[in-house]
């Protein structure tokens, strides 16, 4: 598998977001689980990363270390 850029899963995350709202979290988590089920250890990673998009793009501030433009 052809590691997927962080681009591609901040893009992934918005979409999620705008397609779930706040429950975006939980169906990225459930996606995550779902590979999982599947013995998808690489989908499992890639919707682990998109997790932490979405919950870095609902967090009220900034993460720290975080760079704004």
């Amino acid at each position: 598998m052809r590691p997927v850029s962080d681009l591609d899963i901040y893009r992934c995350a918005s979409l999620t977001v705008q397609q779930h709202g706040t429950e975006a979290p939980i169906h990225a988590a459930m996606k995550a689980d779902a590979m999982l089920e599947k013995g998808d250890l690489d989908g499992q990673r890639v919707w682990l990363r998109i997790l932490k998009a979405v919950e870095e793009l609902l967090a009220d501030e900034p993460a720290s270390g975080a760079k704004l433009h």
